[in-house]
């Protein structure tokens, strides 16, 4: 009789605690400033070169994801809020497909393909 295959685990590899800090960003807000403070720390550190690169992908999408977020608060107060859902829904979608896939990416220790992308 054979024995089922062991489920692959979930690894905590350090770009993986960055992305989830990211991701706790939508919660609280503040996890998100601590997950970049801790790329920009590690990403300093001897690393191998698939860190490196989604280091550097995750402190893009933060800067990327904050300036997105000021346009879209721009945007906002010239329409008069109209578009407010619509901008901050884009903006996050964004921010979200960007960190799921750096996720992915830390999980199969695999570097992000184009990392100075501005779109996914």
């Amino acid at each position: 009789m054979t024995e089922p295959a062991a489920a692959s685990s979930f690894e905590t590899n350090r770009p993986t605690i960055v992305a989830l800090l990211y991701l706790g960003g939508f919660l609280t807000g503040v996890s998100a400033v601590i997950g970049l403070v801790l790329a920009y720390v590690w990403q300093g550190e001897p690393a191998e070169d698939w860190e490196r690169n989604l280091y550097r992908f995750l402190i893009r999408t933060f800067w990327m994801g904050f300036a997105w977020a000021i346009l879209a608060a721009i945007g906002t107060v010239l329409t008069l809020g109209l578009l407010a859902w619509l901008l901050f829904s884009l903006v996050s979608v964004w921010f979200l497909i960007r960190v799921v896939k750096a996720l992915l990416a830390a999980q199969k220790r695999q570097p992000v393909a184009n990392v100075l992308t501005w779109l996914f």
